[in-house]
C-alpha cells in the first residue's frame, strides 16, 4: 500500500517461475508457482509474486527455521489477507536470494534486512507483492492496481507543470504511473517530504515499459532520479534505476 498517510491510498500481471538470465526481464506464463516477473542487473534485482497460494502452501515454501519464525510473527495479524500478503513477501525474498533473510522495520516503517546485506523496498497490491534489492544504494519499488479512484486524488500528487499523456487512449494508466513513481522515489529517499507534489516527472509518452526521470524539489540537492516502469494488464510497476 502507499506509505503516505495523508493521501488516500489507491488500491493496488502472466504466472510463473522462470529461468533467470542475467540482466534480462523474465515474463513467462503457465507455471504453478507465483514468481511472475523478475529482473536482475549487476547491483540490483526486483521481482513480482502473484499471490495465489494458501497460507499453508506459502509456509511450506520457506526453510524450516524461517517457517517457525513466521508462524509466530503471523499471530500479530487478524486478517487472513494481511497474513498472506506479509508471508508472500518473505517467500518472494527467499526465492530471489535462495537464502534465509530477516526483514526488520525502522521507526518510520521502512523495511531493512537485519544483516544489512542489501537495501530493500517492498510493495503490494491486490493479488501481487513486489520486492527490490540493491547492494549499493537505497531503492524503491511500487505496484498499483488499475482503478479509476486515482482520478479522485489527482490534484494531491500531480503538479501543474506535469503532463499526463494517455496510454492506449486511457489517461488512468499515466496517472497511476505518476502516483506509483512518486511513491517509489519517496520510499528510496531518507526523511522524505510527504508532499508528492514536490516530486516532478519529466514529460514522457507511456509505452508498455520504459524509463523516465523524476526531479525532487523537497531538498536543496534537487536530485534527479531515473525510474523504470512496466504496464501490465491489471497493474503498473515502477522502480528506481539509480
Amino acid at each position: 500500500p502507499g506509505i503516505i498517510g495523508t493521501l488516500i491510498a489507491v488500491s493496488k500481471l502472466f504466472d510463473g517461475i522462470t529461468d533467470v538470465f542475467f540482466g534480462t526481464l523474465i515474463d513467462k506464463t503457465k507455471s504453478k508457482m507465483g514468481l511472475f516477473l523478475q529482473d536482475k542487473t549487476n547491483d540490483t534485482q526486483w521481482a513480482v509474486w502473484k499471490v495465489e497460494e494458501s497460507l499453508e502452501a506459502l509456509l511450506a515454501l520457506l526453510p524450516d527455521a524461517r517457517r517457525v519464525c513466521c508462524e509466530q510473527e503471523l499471530l500479530q495479524f487478524a486478517s487472513e489477507r494481511r497474513k498472506i500478503e506479509w508471508l508472500s513477501v518473505r517467500v518472494l525474498l527467499y526465492f530471489m536470494l535462495k537464502e534465509d533473510k530477516q526483514i526488520g522495520y525502522s521507526s518510520e516503517g521502512k523495511p531493512f534486512l537485519t544483516d544489512d546485506s542489501f537495501f530493500i523496498s517492498i510493495s503490494h497490491t491486490k493479488g501481487y507483492v513486489a520486492v527490490i534489492l540493491s547492494s549499493v544504494a537505497p531503492v524503491g519499488i511500487d505496484i498499483e492496481q488499475y482503478g479509476q479512484r486515482v482520478k479522485r486524488v489527482y490534484d494531491r500528487f500531480i503538479r501543474s507543470d506535469e503532463r499526463v499523456e494517455p496510454y492506449q487512449g486511457d489517461e488512468t494508466w499515466s496517472m497511476l504511473l505518476h502516483w506509483s513513481a512518486k511513491e517509489t522515489i519517496f520510499k528510496s529517499m531518507e526523511n522524505a517530504d510527504a508532499d508528492l507534489r514536490k516530486l516532478c516527472l519529466s514529460h514522457f509518452i507511456p509505452q508498455s515499459e520504459g524509463v523516465f526521470q523524476v526531479r525532487e524539489y523537497a531538498t536543496e540537492r534537487q536530485q534527479l532520479f531515473t525510474v523504470g516502469y512496466r504496464i501490465c494488464p491489471d497493474f503498473v510497476l515502477t522502480w528506481t534505476l539509480n
